[in-house]
């Protein structure tokens, strides 16, 4: 929750609170009989948990908002993840697929130099020996 949530969170209980007190206290101050204070009391009483009630269902779908929200997003964070992911072994696999390639291909260039080497060492040897 945020700073700001929290603040109108504590403003709107504050507000509600407050008005149930005031009520309460001009009921009381009312110059009225005591069946009449009471019936007034118990239908401040029943607008107050109803105000509540409006409040906690509000709450409660803001939270299931905020929750959907937050799958969503989770959601999208672990999809791109996973394509990166996916990217980063294609390249991976591309980038050592050229360096097998590569080595493969200067060990059959050695491999043609040590047999060129050992051909003239041996035409040498052999010329040598003739004459």
């Amino acid at each position: 929750m945020t700073k700001n949530e929290g603040m109108l969170k504590g403003l709107v209980i504050g507000l509600l609170a407050g008005g149930a007190v005031g009520a309460i206290v001009a009921l009381l101050y009312a110059p009225k009989s005591g069946r009449e204070l009471r019936a007034d009391i118990k239908d401040r009483a029943d607008e107050f948990r109803d105000d509540a009630e409006e409040y906690l269902s509000n709450v409660r779908t803001k939270a299931g908002d905020l929750v959907s929200e937050a799958k969503k997003r989770s959601e999208s964070l672990i999809s791109d993840a996973k394509r990166k992911a996916d990217t980063l072994l294609v390249d991976a696999e591309k980038v050592l697929t050229d360096a097998r390639q590569k080595t493969a291909t200067i060990a059959e260039e050695g491999t043609k130099m040590k047999s060129a080497v050992k051909a003239g060492v041996d035409a040498y040897k052999e010329e040598r020996r003739r004459s």
